[in-house]
């Protein structure tokens, strides 16, 4: 038996009809983001950073135009550049409200590093009702080094959600140096000590098993072959490390505000050489009650 044939809709089936034209978000359409399901709002981030891409890649055609001095860049490459950057500066403020339309999302959105996109991300991909724990985060955002994705196997992890995780990782380093930062200060003293562990030669298993599996003329193969993990991947360990902890505080919080108590199993990390429970910023009684209200008032 042949499997039939999908049929292709039409731009009219599909909702796309001429002329098309970019225009700023209306009024209306701003009033629907509030009540967006998680499916769309997943759509809507991809969106964005999909555009943010693609407007990256025609800044690029512009410079490259204007570097080799031999054309000038053409009205119509102007005219792309500007198009998207409008439509991604439009998607950016529909995230903004409904990143808003949720307390775990403004208590995120006080984290330096953590806007608007980044919030709806995570209120996006998350759903708090299938994570009791914060390991259940931690495994569906790729964190859990253990994990294995095996041939042939489904990918034990959401790919969106992990780049997503990175490039929050990625903007708590950028912070790191503000005097109001709280994770890339995190970042910065865990890397610390993983670089004193490196040299203490206390992650040579690793080194060893990765000196067998890469190229011996690459920069990696340096550091492996004596024992030590490259510096990139002390970076990425740092940084994995604070991205951990905030997904952690962001679960208490999500988890207290779903349920109205803490969760049963609170997440313990290691710190300084101790070993205890980190309570997420922003959450004493009087902040709780702000979110609390905010909420009512929001319904």
């Amino acid at each position: 038996m042949t499997k039939e044939k999908k049929k292709k809709l039409t731009n009219e089936q599909l909702g796309i009809t001429a002329p098309w034209m970019v225009k700023k978000l209306s009024k209306d359409i701003k009033e629907t983001i509030v009540t967006v399901d998680r499916e769309n709002a997943r759509s809507i981030v991809k969106s964005y950073y999909d555009l943010q891409e693609y407007r990256k890649a025609s800044a690029s055609r512009i410079r490259s135009h204007v570097e080799r001095k031999s054309t000038h860049p053409h009205e119509v490459i102007y005219w792309i550049y500007k198009q998207s950057a409008l439509m991604e500066l439009e998607m950016k403020k529909a995230l903004d409200i409904y990143s808003m339309t949720s307390p775990v999302g403004r208590w995120s959105r006080q984290i330096p590093g953590i806007g608007p996109v980044l919030s709806a991300g995570l209120l996006a991909y998350i759903d708090i009702t299938k994570a009791p724990t914060v390991g259940h985060i931690w495994s569906y955002a790729g964190l859990d080094p253990t994990a294995e994705w095996g041939e042939g196997k489904k990918r034990p992890w959401n790919a969106d959600l992990k780049t997503l995780c990175w490039k929050i990782g990625e903007s708590f380093i950028k912070m790191s140096g503000r005097d109001d930062d709280i994770y890339g200060k995190i970042y910065l003293e865990r890397k610390e000590q993983e670089i004193i562990k490196n040299e203490s030669l206390m992650f040579k298993d690793q080194a060893d098993a990765k000196a067998k599996i890469v190229g011996k003329n690459t920069e990696a193969y340096k550091y492996y072959s004596v024992g030590k993990l490259p510096p990139a991947h002390i970076t990425s360990r740092a940084q994995r490390y604070a991205t951990k902890l905030f997904l952690a505080h962001w679960h208490h919080v999500a988890y207290e505000m779903h349920y109205g108590v803490a969760p049963p199993k609170p997440y313990i990390i290691e710190h300084g050489g101790h070993t205890h429970f980190i309570a997420p910023p922003f959450w004493d009684e009087g902040s709780k009650e702000a979110l609390l209200l905010s909420a009512a008032t929001k319904e």
